[in-house]
């Protein structure tokens, strides 16, 4: 047997920016253990697999370590595939997910543009101290939502910052977002990943749910351009819509080619 597999960089203007996802096309789901051993033998933050059912696109998404209820990037990269190789006539792709509905369209500028819930950090009186010592530089606010989210002074404390994952392990499964306003961008941010193979995201478009709306509230503005500083790096067009977060960004193209999945 043989399957059809998309590598696309998300959020990126150019090859080797953004994030890159694996996308897989099913006709049926296969087990939840192949593909589990799929991600992890393709070593991307991310790989998605999506399967027709009536007018939805079931997704699933998987880390090489687990399985994850929603994600940004392989979502945007989906749809890429969708839009340019399954469904090239459709303007707008509904996903249906762990988190719910989910809703992927082109803009009038040719971006793709995701419609994600928001989640709203409230702050937090007690940190586990694993997450100070397992980050170089002590934040002005820590907040949290499904995950950490600490905000810096600058966009250059938020480069600066070295993680510890001997420290940030002990945090489980919760993953920690930094921020800092932008000197070019609303805000900037980072994205930290304990207990993973993949210990920083290089562009998180989940985080931004969470992001979008702290950041609408400290700035009073529901429109934002956002960079995420990873090595890599990407950028993001959000918007803040009731209890919507839309986020909109470009994607490349990085290779297409097939899964042997014969000797299973």
């Amino acid at each position: 047997m043989s399957l059809p597999i998309y590598v696309v960089d998300a959020f990126a203007d150019k090859l080797f920016q953004g994030n890159p996802a694996a996308v897989c096309p099913l006709q049926e789901w296969l087990p939840d253990d192949v593909m589990q051993k799929l991600a992890f033998e393709n070593n991307l933050s991310e790989t998605a697999f999506f399967v027709k059912e009536e007018e939805y696109y079931h997704v699933r998404w998987f880390t090489p370590d687990f399985e994850v209820d929603l994600c940004g990037h392989a979502t945007l990269a989906s749809a890429y595939v969708i839009f340019n190789f399954i469904a090239k006539k459709a303007k707008t792709i509904t996903f249906n997910s762990k988190s719910g509905i989910l809703t992927v369209s082109k803009t009038d500028e040719g971006l793709i543009q995701l419609d994600f819930p928001a989640y709203i950090a409230e702050p937090v009186d007690s940190a586990n101290p694993a997450l100070i010592k397992g980050l170089s530089i002590i934040p002005q606010k820590i907040l949290k939502a499904k995950n950490y989210l600490l905000v810096y002074e600058s966009e250059e404390e938020v480069r600066k910052i070295v993680p510890d994952f001997n420290f940030l392990n002990a945090l489980g499964s919760t993953r920690v977002i930094v921020t800092a306003k932008g000197a070019e961008v609303d805000f900037v941010s980072r994205f930290f990943v304990p207990n993973s193979v993949i210990m920083e995201d290089p562009v998180t478009g989940s985080a931004h749910s969470t992001l979008v709306p702290y950041w609408s509230k400290k700035l009073g503005k529901t429109t934002f351009v956002a960079r995420q500083l990873s090595k890599r790096s990407g950028t993001l067009y959000c918007e803040y819509v009731g209890d919507r977060v839309l986020m909109a960004g470009n994607a490349v193209l990085y290779s297409k080619g097939e899964y042997f999945l014969e000797q299973l």
